[in-house]
């Protein structure tokens, strides 16, 4: 993980939204870079906790989303260039987490508002769902 020092490692998060790896500071600092307009995690360290998780598997650098068939299996076509999780824990409101990490049922209408869909990062919706 040589994108952050490894003493910030422990520090990292990923959108349950669009899945990108960030360290914590920087969601509070700056926001989701794909997410913003609808988390407004910026400034808000109570929704950074909310809307990123401490526990996801893999990692996926990419540097043209727009040419990777990576990103099109990921569906992390039109995100910005970054290194995201494969899988993020962490669930809409309503579903079992064993974790206990929940998106809120009002981030999920903020993105259905904003004509977007949720679609879970922890591999329980495959492609025939999405």
């Amino acid at each position: 993980m040589s994108f952050v020092p490894s003493n910030q490692q422990r520090h990292l998060r990923a959108c349950m939204v669009c899945s990108i790896v960030q360290v914590q500071q920087r969601f509070i600092r700056e926001g989701c870079p794909n997410c913003e307009s609808f988390l407004g995690l910026q400034n808000h360290p109570d929704s950074v906790q909310e809307c990123t998780s401490q526990v996801f598997e893999g990692l996926i650098t990419l540097a043209d989303p727009t040419k990777s068939w990576v990103a099109r299996w990921q569906r992390l076509e039109g995100y910005v260039p970054g290194v995201y999780a494969v899988k993020v824990v962490g669930q809409q409101t309503g579903t079992h987490d064993p974790f206990g990490r929940q998106l809120p049922e009002e981030v999920v209408q903020s993105i259905e508002d904003a004509g977007g869909r949720y679609v879970p990062r922890d591999g329980t919706v495959h492609d025939d769902d999405a």
